[in-house]
């Protein structure tokens, strides 16, 4: 039964729903959905938002974050507290309304979980969940202790970043390694292994050559870890999660060899699924006007690779999107040489991508007409929530659903410059300069109009740590 008054409703609009789309509105009270349907069977509320006929779709949920990172300016807590204000205030002007976040230190994670809790508590503008990177044999002790405090995803780099950025402190990862944390992790309910996969071993060998040559531009950059490296990697995790019965995930995936080793793993039944960034859906080596600023990491592709990315949306193979955020000032970046500096030395990070998600994924996704709504609807908010046992909490137009709300006028378009970030200062990514069509009007983080038409109206902190038990996150 439907409040006589609520405190929202959205009206003449497109609702994207778990059953489809329909033509009416939604309305919410006390940060939570209570109707779903015709304008007509809507209750009377505070505050009436007119669509206009336009999309409202749930809240993009990035998976993919690494807040804090940075540790240049900043000692790693300060920095976390620092970037949930900032790239949290650019995600709720990109439509993002929940997001989770890598944590990534040397040190025990258990003994600072209060921290962690409060940093996002006290800083955020949206609710967010953690997943633990581990990397050094006492995290991996830590597993069973991490799922009671609702961590339940752990990220493996395999093998990459003990010498590709040593001042992460990221130790090289085996085979062993990798076994025994899908073998603990197959055992806890909504157990996931996350993977950053690229053979380091074979791309410090084509660096050396590639150095030795006197390159030094965005496609060298692609040549010294080549598709083959990620390929590698993926054959092997999805061998492991066979031998263990356990559930893996690569986190930005890049290549066209990758979404075919899935697809071989998923029709076997192994529980190997996959995500992929707007960055590998939009761009190639190919554009050497990025500079270091198109330095990712996983490298850039080519044609043959974005292609095969968008039909593995398609058809079911690549299942999720996300943004690998990673944000660091310019000078930091560059490492003061410049867009068109060091490819080596420079920072192997995109910035900023919370921001421009929902923007691209609507420019080059719906508007393109390479994915419908719905299916942007599924990799860019449903799955990841259910992948992350946020669901039915998260990702859902749907009575009982947190109000995590976006309009989207999929004819409003935008230059990403200076002015379009809402971030960390300076703005800068892979997509400046670009133009994207497809833009959100209003954000609505638990009833609450947060941004709309670009104005900020709310502050950070008071939003909510999603601990994630056995049955996913608890309904409120």
């Amino acid at each position: 039964m439907v409040e006589s008054t609520v405190d929202l409703r959205v009206v003449n609009a497109r609702v994207v729903t778990p059953d489809g789309t329909i033509n009416g509105g939604v309305a919410a009270n006390d940060g939570v959905i209570v109707g779903v349907g015709t304008e007509s069977n809507l209750p009377e509320a505070n505050r009436e938002i007119d669509a206009e006929g336009n999309y409202l779709i749930p809240g993009f949920i990035d998976p993919h974050v690494h807040w804090g990172l940075s540790r240049y300016e900043y000692e790693y807590h300060e920095g976390l507290e620092h970037d949930f204000e900032t790239e949290t205030r650019g995600a709720i002007h990109g439509g993002v309304t929940t997001v989770v976040n890598f944590l990534l230190q040397k040190e025990p994670y258990l003994p600072d979980m209060d921290f962690f809790k409060r940093a996002g508590e006290e800083n955020s503008y949206i609710d967010f969940a953690y997943h633990a990177i581990v990397h050094q044999d006492h995290h991996v002790e830590e597993i069973p202790k991490l799922a009671e405090e609702g961590i339940r995803s752990y990220k493996v780099f395999f093998n990459w970043y003990k010498n590709a950025s040593p001042e992460l402190g990221i130790d090289h990862s085996d085979a062993g390694g990798v076994y025994k944390v899908l073998d603990t992790v197959s055992d806890i309910p909504g157990g996931v292994v996350m993977f950053h996969a690229e053979n380091e071993d074979l791309a410090i060998q084509r660096r050396k050559e590639l150095q030795a040559e006197g390159r030094n531009d965005l496609e060298a950059w692609s040549e010294s870890a080549p598709n083959i490296c990620e390929a590698m990697q993926i054959e092997q995790i999805g061998r492991l999660t066979e031998y263990t019965d356990s559930r893996a995930y690569i986190v930005h995936m890049s290549t066209a060899e990758g979404v075919d080793i899935c697809k071989r793993y998923q029709e076997q039944g192994v529980n190997l699924h996959a995500e992929t960034l707007p960055a590998f859906l939009s761009h190639t080596y190919e554009q050497d006007d990025l500079g270091v600023w198109g330095k990712i990491s996983p490298p850039l592709r080519g044609e043959e690779s974005k292609t095969r990315l968008w039909e593995g949306i398609r058809n079911g193979v690549v299942d999720y999107v996300g943004t690998d955020h990673c944000p660091h000032k310019l000078e930091f970046k560059e490492k003061d040489t410049g867009k068109h500096g060091d490819i080596w030395d420079a920072i192997p990070g995109d910035n900023n991508g919370i921001e421009y998600f929902l923007p691209v994924m609507m420019s080059e996704g719906v508007n393109k007409n390479r994915i419908s709504m719905e299916r942007l609807v599924d990799v860019c908010s449903t799955n990841n929530a259910k992948r992350w046992g946020l669901y039915p909490r998260k990702g859902a137009i749907a009575e009982g659903s947190d109000a995590d709300m976006v309009i989207v006028d999929l004819e409003k378009s935008t230059v990403v410059d200076d002015d379009f970030y809402h971030t960390m200062e300076p703005g800068y990514s892979t997509f400046h300069g670009d133009e994207l069509t497809g833009l959100p009007t209003h954000t609505i983080v638990g009833g609450e109009v947060v941004v709309e038409d670009g104005e900020l109206l709310t502050e950070p902190g008071g939003r909510n740590y999603l601990p994630r038990g056995p049955e996913g996150v608890s309904l409120e």
